[in-house]
């Protein structure tokens, strides 16, 4: 899957039947476009973006937030268990541990885990 960002929303951008599909993610609210080149899908993106602002505003109500900074992690019970254990060793609670190690993460990407998941 092909991404693109605009004011701090993203989207995908897949290929179906002959059709470019440009579908904002990480919303309630369903927002797709299409295009027929790949060159057009950055506009049809902002174009999307810039339309659904609007229209919340044109409503009166606030635009859904992508992201709310809490989020459930499912890992097994011993991976967890680890976790903590070294949290605790570095004086953090599990939150602020896994907190940094997402950081560490997103400061120095590796290899694609797309796979693991």
């Amino acid at each position: 899957m092909n991404t693109l960002s605009y004011k701090e929303y993203q989207a995908s951008v897949e290929f179906d039947d002959g059709t470019l599909f440009v579908k904002i993610l990480h919303l309630d609210d369903l927002l797709i476009g299409e295009c027929d080149a790949a060159s057009d899908a950055p506009k049809v993106f902002d174009d999307l973006v810039e339309a659904y602002l609007a229209d919340c505003a044109k409503a009166g109500r606030e635009p859904s937030k992508p992201f709310k900074g809490s989020f459930n992690v499912r890992i097994p019970p011993e991976l967890h268990r680890k976790a903590a254990m070294r949290a605790a060793e570095n004086g953090l609670s599990l939150n602020g541990w896994i907190q940094t190690a997402v950081e560490e993460k997103i400061e120095k990407p590796t290899a694609d885990v797309s796979a693991v998941a």
